[in-house]
């Protein structure tokens, strides 16, 4: 009997050890994730807001951040976002899925809708022929971010790189105040700085 406790008592010991590395992860995982949420819903452009994350963390050698584009079909603009963005029916809009990513790093994806007549012709060639982000190219604009939605996924456990951490919906206007595009935008996971690649 005694030699069963001995060897059950290491092993509790190492079970509560090990739960109580999980739960400091998980403290620690949820105020970066907090951190994060409160910078991007701070901010006029997540473009800028995700490569200051990404030097503050040292994600990456080189901070700036690429829009790596995704060959998907199109989605329709709902009615409540055409008039979000205060256009009419057959008002043309373009589509966008990208992942924005940081050195190796996929920080978030998102579905970007924008008005073209609202850009300058040198704004819409940019976004067609580079991989820019759509933030940094629209920078001129003085756009102002308007937060329409925020979700942020449950989970039992530690998020891993390509999980989801959030979810914003923005509308972006002109400093003038005429709105030109829409985005629904997913954190993920790899933007923690504990995060594998």
């Amino acid at each position: 009997m005694l030699s069963v406790l001995a060897v059950s008592a290491p092993r509790d010991a190492m079970a509560q050890a090990s739960a109580a590395g999980d739960s400091t992860r998980e403290t620690r995982d949820d105020a970066l994730i907090a951190s994060l949420r409160s910078r991007i819903l701070a901010a006029h452009s997540a473009t800028f807001a995700l490569e200051s994350w990404c030097a503050d963390h040292k994600l990456a050698a080189d901070p700036h951040l690429v829009a790596e584009r995704l060959a998907v079909p199109d989605k329709p603009l709902t009615a409540a976002q055409r008039a979000r963005l205060a256009i009419g029916p057959d008002e043309p809009v373009r589509y966008r899925r990208v992942r924005l990513a940081c050195g190796g790093r996929v920080l978030s994806e998102a579905d970007n809708w924008y008005v073209p007549a609202r850009l300058t012709p040198e704004m819409n060639a940019t976004l067609d022929g580079t991989r820019t982000p759509f933030g940094r190219v629209v920078r001129s604009l003085a756009p102002v971010r308007s937060t329409v939605a925020v979700r942020g996924p449950s989970r039992d456990v530690a998020p891993g790189p390509t999980d989801p951490l959030f979810e914003v919906d923005a509308v972006l206007s002109t400093g003038a105040g005429q709105p030109f595009c829409e985005v629904v935008e997913t954190y993920l996971g790899s933007a923690l700085p504990q995060a594998s690649r």
